[in-house]
């Protein structure tokens, strides 16, 4: 089986973008906007427990998940002998 890797890498991408959005506003509904830096927030430059953080969390992840969903289903299609088929 291949994997169509566009479609792969923009499902990913919203998965990662709007997952990382939503458990962003799961935490503000129930701790508050810290606006502290978190472990995420070292990696994606400006993200934070906020409203505005969240947004930029799910731009900075989008772009994550774009790049890595494409990069394993190209890989996978690289393993599983489909790439040249």
């Amino acid at each position: 089986m291949k994997l169509n890797v566009k479609a792969f890498a923009l499902t990913c991408a919203l998965i990662w973008g709007i997952g990382l959005f939503l458990i962003t506003w799961w935490i503000i509904a129930f701790d508050g906007a810290t606006g502290e830096i978190t472990l995420i927030g070292r990696l994606y430059r400006g993200y934070s427990i906020s409203p505005v953080g969240s947004f930029i969390g799910l731009v900075w992840a989008s772009i994550d998940g774009l790049i890595g969903g494409a990069l394993f289903a190209w890989l996978y299609n690289s393993i599983s002998g489909c790439a040249g088929k």
